[in-house]
């Protein structure tokens, strides 16, 4: 959520004459993230996320809108986009497409604990069992294909024990064949960040635009190696088993998924490895951009070649 593209309070206050949200109060840039353009915006009646997307098209943005929208109405705490007095989600703002959502209350944990990890683990079942009922359909934009493309354009930038770790993970994933795994509707960036927490329960869950459809089990390995890794990148058993555990209660593991799971802990750290080795190596521009290191996601992943604790039965 970094800022790439400046607002001024004018142009905003211009643009929410559009909005029934009454008249601008505050706004200020959001620094954390690396996507698109956030800030925060108050206004007389209320507080909001104002985004600004730098590079996906705008064809793209109603999946992701209207995803929202659908997981709000079913109850799930996530920030629901506002519609303008014309009844869309998506506006234009300094040349941007723009959209506003509701500003959840809470906090982040960056130092959560098993009954932490549990809350998580049953959200992110309702979420899925939620978005099996969506109706749009766009694929997963870190898919197989992102991933095979960014690691041909990173290679080059890597030293030879990371570009032999880099193409032994893309030809096995090639070999695999994740179809057969259930599929669906996913948020695939559930960090610890991504969560907000209103005292033991969860408050909100945000920054929905790298969803897509999926394997259910790659959003699993995603929120597993955020939120149950120790400090040294190994999963912490008590975390992964409450987390594993409450999602398994809710929506229960296929034997594929099994069967599948210590690979796909392999390719959840492999995508985050190459887009912060992409970030670093191939920088865009911006006023306030935070870029990751991608040694923690090399590392990991490293440590998810081990073998892994099978999925709950």
């Amino acid at each position: 959520m970094s800022v790439f593209t400046p607002v001024t309070p004018e142009a905003l206050q211009g643009w929410l004459a559009n909005y029934a949200v009454g008249r601008l109060v505050e706004l200020k840039g959001i620094s954390a993230g690396v996507q698109n353009s956030n800030f925060f915006v108050t206004t007389t009646l209320g507080r909001y996320v104002l985004t600004l997307f730098e590079t996906m098209e705008r064809s793209e943005l109603p999946y992701y809108l209207h995803l929202m929208a659908h997981l709000a109405r079913h109850g799930l705490p996530v920030p629901a986009p506002i519609a303008d007095r014309d009844n869309d989600y998506l506006g234009s703002l300094s040349d941007r497409p723009a959209v506003l959502v509701a500003r959840l209350s809470g906090a982040s944990v960056m130092d959560p604990t098993p009954e932490h990890c549990a809350r998580v683990g049953a959200m992110l079942a309702g979420l899925h069992r939620a978005g099996q009922g969506y109706g749009r359909r766009q694929d997963n934009p870190r898919n197989a294909a992102w991933r095979a493309a960014t690691a041909a354009a990173v290679r080059g930038f890597l030293p030879a024990d990371e570009r032999e770790l880099l193409d032994d993970e893309i030809a096995a994933e090639r070999e695999r064949d994740d179809s057969r795994l259930p599929q669906g509707a996913i948020h695939a960036d559930l960090f610890r960040d991504n969560v907000l927490w209103d005292g033991d329960f969860i408050g909100g869950v945000i920054d929905f635009y790298f969803a897509g459809h999926d394997a259910l089990l790659f959003d699993v390995a995603v929120t597993v190696n955020d939120w149950c890794s120790d400090a040294d990148g190994r999963l912490e058993p008590a975390r992964r088993d409450a987390l594993l555990g409450a999602y398994a209660a809710d929506r229960p593991f296929t034997e594929a998924e099994r069967e599948a799971w210590p690979a796909m802990l392999r390719t959840a750290a492999l995508r985050f490895w190459l887009s912060r080795a992409a970030d670093y190596h191939l920088p865009r521009d911006g006023e306030m951009v935070l870029v990751k290191n991608p040694d923690e996601y090399r590392d990991l992943l490293r440590l998810r070649r081990e073998p892994q604790a099978p999925l709950p039965a």
